[in-house]
């Protein structure tokens, strides 16, 4: 599981980072990083799949929304029995101490 975190986290994050860096035209002497590279690669993208560039960057940020989505629910539904345990734990110490509190303040 560490490493299906792993190669999920990692692409996203070096997409984010290359694209946050490249949209603010911050290169730090890197072609990949100038806004001219980040205009280029999405206008080839926008060609190749027949729509225009301006549209592809709301379309990747819902695709990696919800593979995010189902990456979580993977992760919720394999440790669903210690969040279940950890949820009753919450619960009943939550009714102590509500009962507790209820019979400090009576008369």
């Amino acid at each position: 599981m560490k490493w299906f975190l792993i190669l999920w986290a990692g692409p996203v994050a070096l997409l984010g980072a290359w694209y946050g860096l490249s949209y603010y035209d911050m290169s730090f002497g890197f072609f990949m990083l100038t806004r001219q590279t980040h205009d280029l690669v999405f206008q080839i993208y926008g060609n190749i799949l027949g729509i225009p560039p301006e549209d592809l960057p709301p379309l990747v940020a819902r695709a990696i929304a919800l593979d995010s989505l189902i990456v979580l629910t993977i992760l919720v539904f394999r440790r669903r029995k210690s969040i279940i345990a950890w949820w009753q734990a919450r619960q009943v110490s939550r009714a102590s101490v509500v009962s507790n509190e209820s019979l400090s303040s009576a008369p």
